[in-house]
């Protein structure tokens, strides 16, 4: 996998969300956030992730999507439990993922981060296809990026979002990532 000069992943494919603008002038994408998402809470497979990120989300097809409906928020890629990836925003642009947040003293991690959304919850164990999914998306994004640092949600907004939980192996992913060098430790 290749990320290209437009900031796509080559043979990935690519969902345009609208929740995303520029980036700031003359800032590196350095960062790599993991989160973990699954719609609705704890079930896995369906469209909703999708709908939420191309604003189409029916508040009346779940409860919970009443409370999460008028929400614009995306991130650059979604990793499905089977493995399969999507792109949503090209990693030129800043996604709306991270919300309030800062890393090592930096603000607005949206800025300078690429999201990469896992569909999971805190509470349950992440697949094996998951993982590799992950490890070449990272393997890609570290090729065409100075990526110095990776990061779970839960990290650059403590107290407010808790993802991608406790359940998520970072000793395994870093692990299959260690060819990355310092960002990978």
């Amino acid at each position: 996998m290749e990320i290209n000069a437009d900031g796509l992943a080559e043979g990935v494919p690519f969902v345009p969300s609208p929740n995303c603008d520029e980036r700031p002038a003359g800032v590196d994408v350095d960062l790599i956030v993991v989160h973990s998402i699954s719609l609705p809470p704890g079930q896995f497979g369906g469209p909703g992730i999708e709908q939420l990120f191309l604003n189409r989300l029916n508040p009346d097809e779940h409860p919970y999507y009443a409370g999460i409906a008028e929400l614009r928020v995306s991130a650059h890629f979604v990793v499905r439990r089977d493995g399969t990836t999507t792109q949503y925003v090209p990693c030129s642009k800043r996604a709306w993922h991270a919300g309030v947040s800062s890393w090592e003293g930096r603000p607005r991690c949206n800025d300078y981060s690429v999201g990469i959304e896992l569909e999971g919850c805190d509470d349950g164990p992440f697949e094996a296809a998951q993982y590799d999914a992950l490890a070449r998306l990272t393997r890609a994004l570290h090729r065409r990026y100075p990526i110095s640092a990776i990061a779970g949600h839960s990290e650059i907004a403590p107290g407010r979002k808790t993802d991608p939980g406790p359940s998520f192996d970072w000793d395994r992913y870093r692990s299959m990532i260690a060819d990355c060098g310092p960002a990978a430790r």
